[in-house]
């Protein structure tokens, strides 16, 4: 059994990974002198869009240049996986907060942790892919250069600069994760302090 503030944290973890629907998990924008109001793209759970209705369009339009691929939402299976793992993760939390037993929470921490690591190696291997994989036959080539944008921080390529950071619904999964993590803190605190009935 948990105390009720526990429960309720859990609860709460559980319930706002809903917004992750709602907002970009991750930016990447691109900074260049011919572009002085930038291109972005944004990654939702679902999709990617650019961070002006016709900035997606842009950027591959220059990645075409420089040989590399078309960024396609539809050919990215992790985009139609990723909604139904963020689903299970609310279910589950919701679940454990209703039953109460400490070894799955301590299993829905751990296996998000794993679910994220896990992701941006797959983010990691995508962006190498991309800046990697390049047409022999581009307009733009200049040898050894490879135009893969960083994981995270910023990085110069060629005049431009390309800064990746996590957005909105990572903020959200990683306060969910740290506030269930208070909530078993919390909870093993008041059991020893003999409160839980």
């Amino acid at each position: 059994m948990m105390n009720k503030k526990s429960r309720i944290m859990i609860l709460i973890a559980s319930l706002i990974l809903v917004l992750t629907f709602f907002f970009p998990l991750w930016t990447i924008d691109l900074i260049a002198p011919q572009y002085p109001e930038g291109l972005g793209i944004r990654i939702w759970l679902d999709q990617i869009s650019g961070m002006k209705p016709n900035d997606l369009q842009s950027i591959n339009g220059l990645n075409h240049y420089i040989g590399m691929k078309v960024i396609d939402p539809d050919s990215i299976p992790e985009l139609q996986i990723m909604p139904f793992i963020i689903l299970f993760m609310i279910v589950f939390g919701l679940f454990n907060a209703y039953i109460q037993n400490k070894k799955l929470v301590y299993a829905w921490i751990i296996l998000f942790l794993v679910l994220g690591a896990v992701g941006l190696y797959d983010f990691y291997i995508w962006e190498y892919n991309y800046g990697h994989q390049l047409n022999p036959s581009a307009p733009i080539k200049i040898p050894g250069m490879v135009y893969q944008p960083p994981l995270i921080g910023s990085k110069q390529l060629l005049n431009i600069n390309a800064v990746s950071l996590p957005s909105i619904s990572a903020i959200i999964i990683l306060f969910s994760i740290l506030l269930t993590a208070f909530a078993i803190y919390y909870d093993f605190k008041e059991l020893k302090k003999g409160t839980v009935k």
